[in-house]
């Protein structure tokens, strides 16, 4: 009897060591639903946030349809209608400079001799290689002696003459001065040639694939070449540059005194004193630089803005020289003119008086005997 009750006690021990165990086991999985429910309310926050639209200023991002979403395509703007086969010169192309599209050209990749546009070059490599446009820059007797045995067009600086570098840049464009384009060279690269492998270095940089200079003045070389097309590749890109953009749009300019001119020298634009006026049809010419010698012809590259859109034109190979009618700006104002719609048939008629003018100095052009641009103020 005593060992049954020992045993009852032993039993009821167990029973209750059984329940605790149970009691313990049942609290620990009630914590963990309670902390898995938890989890899961914060997740559902998580995801509940991410599906709300965004308010904070951020565009949502489009629902993932599978089905492409086409976009539209915009509509180019069309071209204006122009002839260039009435022009006087054998090359010229007319593109917009917005956008680069060609509007006309005539044998605009035919190799031409650029002459003066040469030192379009000549300024935007200098410009981005001078460090200080203010720098001062002394003109020494041994550059002038090459230039006065050739008969270059000249600023009007004299040897010793110590000149800023921005005044050099305008005398490059204005008046077209050699003087003034190995200055730069000789300060920039310590020679001309050395300058002409930057000048050749920017073109290939700029895809001018049917382009070599060997001068930074554009006097003639069989092997200084180019075409139309490249030149105004060159000229797009030059635009942008801001100081590049406003000599090139300068018509009057008065340098800083020098010791050959104490009041300092005064440049005109070649192009714009050889246009009576610079209004075209709808806008005007804003700014050019002409070129010159007698293999080259009457060359102009000019830039333009009509009916509020801004265009290049560059020509080149008209016949004539610096001393008859300046038909290279008589075929920029023809060109120019007809991009107006409201120009009617004037483009037309200048074209042809033009080619007219071109015969009559065709006879004149014959006995030319210049073989640069000597004594060329509009080279």
């Amino acid at each position: 009897m005593s060992q049954r009750k020992r045993l009852s006690k032993a039993a009821r021990r167990r029973r209750q060591r059984n329940r605790r165990i149970a009691m313990f086991i049942v609290g620990l999985l009630i914590v963990g639903a309670v902390w898995f429910g938890i989890l899961l309310f914060l997740n559902g926050r998580k995801e509940d946030s991410a599906r709300e639209p965004i308010t904070s200023g951020q565009e949502n991002e489009p629902e993932a349809t599978g089905t492409p979403v086409p976009t539209e395509t915009p509509t180019p703007e069309p071209l204006p209608a122009v002839d260039m086969s009435g022009i006087n010169s054998t090359s010229g192309i007319l593109v917009r400079l917005s956008d680069g599209q060609t509007v006309a050209e005539k044998d605009a990749d035919v190799q031409i001799y650029p002459a003066s546009m040469t030192k379009m070059m000549t300024a935007i490599v200098a410009i981005e290689n001078l460090s200080d446009l203010n720098q001062t820059i002394t003109l020494s007797q041994e550059l002038f002696a090459p230039l006065y045995e050739e008969g270059a067009s000249m600023a009007g600086f004299a040897p010793g003459d110590q000149v800023t570098a921005m005044d050099l840049l305008y005398g490059v464009i204005l008046p077209s001065g050699a003087e003034c384009c190995l200055g730069l060279a000789e300060q920039i690269a310590g020679s001309e040639s050395a300058f002409a492998d930057m000048m050749n270095a920017k073109a290939q940089e700029l895809g001018m694939t049917a382009t070599h200079f060997v001068t930074s003045t554009g006097l003639h070389d069989p092997e200084h070449y180019t075409t139309v097309r490249d030149l105004t590749k060159l000229m797009t890109y030059a635009l942008q540059n801001e100081t590049f953009r406003t000599i090139f749009c300068t018509k009057q300019y008065t340098t800083s005194p020098v010791a050959s001119a104490p009041e300092g020298l005064s440049f005109s634009s070649s192009m714009f004193d050889r246009m009576e006026s610079p209004a075209v049809n709808g806008g005007e010419i804003e700014g050019g630089k002409t070129g010159y010698t007698s293999d080259a012809g009457l060359c102009l590259a000019s830039l333009a803005v009509v009916d509020g859109t801004e265009y290049i034109c560059v020509t080149a190979g008209a016949q004539g020289n610096t001393w008859t009618e300046p038909y290279h700006v008589y075929d920029a104002q023809n060109i120019y003119n007809q991009i107006d719609p409201s120009a009617g048939n004037t483009g037309d008629q200048a074209a042809g008086e033009d080619a007219a003018a071109s015969d009559t100095v065709s006879d004149a052009s014959d006995t030319e005997t210049q073989t640069v641009e000597q004594a060329d103020p509009a080279a």
